[in-house]
């Protein structure tokens, strides 16, 4: 049974056309509200949600009251240089292997939360985010999608200027700026798609289309991601893989992002984020 799952106002929840349905309360305390412990049962909360008409909603979503659905994730991966087009935008040579690098947990912000630049090189990346809901490790690609939570929506926003100021250059720090990881609305389960590897993602700023290209593009799918991660670490429930953004950014033509600029990220079937810059 597909479910929306989201984090209202710091407690676990479940979505329902618009409309939002405490975890604890409707499970009679069967689940705790910390949305962490929700995403480690995630095969659970279909069966929940396919009751969830026979309860009622505890209130209507608003973009105040959605926080990050991951709130506190071990690991947050991003996955670089994974579409050809971006590849060839920014003269770089086509990866081999994934292109892996970290953006720390304190960046991630909501859906419809500011983004605070603190630079003049601010960068958007739409992206498909994938949720790990159970431990992996040494896991086969045909195996992967037994260990995903769900998808949710993301935006890797970037200090170009900080990323490259190291040699070579260290993506972790200009990747993790405060407010630099808008993550949701909600996490959506792989049920809810017809094909969970073929969805359209966009970027608008202020209204013009920057991205526009589709998750099959991507040159290390989904199931190559996150084998390939559980023959290196073990992942464990709630960890994020940004996993890389299509042609379109700001930094091939230094169009970078300013105050006051809107972001609006979609990916269908998945939601849309709407983050304004100061």
């Amino acid at each position: 049974m597909p479910f929306q799952f989201a984090n209202v106002d710091g407690r676990a929840s479940l979505v329902h056309d618009q409309s939002y349905f405490d975890l604890e309360r409707v499970t009679n305390g069967d689940f705790t509200s910390n949305p962490m412990d929700a995403i480690g049962r995630y095969q659970e909360l279909g069966a929940v949600s396919l009751g969830l008409e026979a309860s009622d909603a505890d209130g209507v979503l608003s973009p105040s009251s959605l926080g990050p659905p991951v709130p506190a994730p071990q690991k947050v991966f991003g996955v670089g240089l994974n579409y050809k087009a971006h590849v060839e935008e920014t003269g770089s040579d086509l990866p081999e292997f994934p292109v892996v690098f970290t953006k720390y947990p304190t960046c991630l912000n909501s859906a419809f939360g500011e983004v605070e630049l603190r630079c003049d090189t601010g960068d958007y990346e739409a992206e498909l985010v994938v949720v790990i809901g159970s431990h992996a490790r040494d896991v086969e690609a045909a195996n992967v999608w037994d260990h995903i939570a769900g998808f949710t929506c993301g935006q890797d926003i970037s200090d170009r200027q900080l990323q490259r100021a190291a040699r070579p250059p260290q993506f972790a720090l200009g990747k993790s700026r405060d407010t630099y990881g808008p993550l949701g609305p909600t996490i959506v389960s792989l049920d809810s798609f017809a094909d969970p590897t073929d969805l359209a993602i966009s970027c608008d700023i202020n209204g013009e289309r920057r991205q526009d290209s589709r998750t099959s593009q991507m040159i290390f799918d989904i199931p190559f991601l996150v084998s390939y991660l559980s023959t290196i670490l073990t992942l464990t429930p709630g960890d994020l893989i940004f996993t890389g953004t299509p042609a379109g950014v700001a930094a091939p033509t230094g169009n970078f992002l300013r105050p006051g600029d809107e972001i609006r990220t979609e990916i269908e079937g998945v939601g849309v984020m709407v983050n304004r810059c100061r």
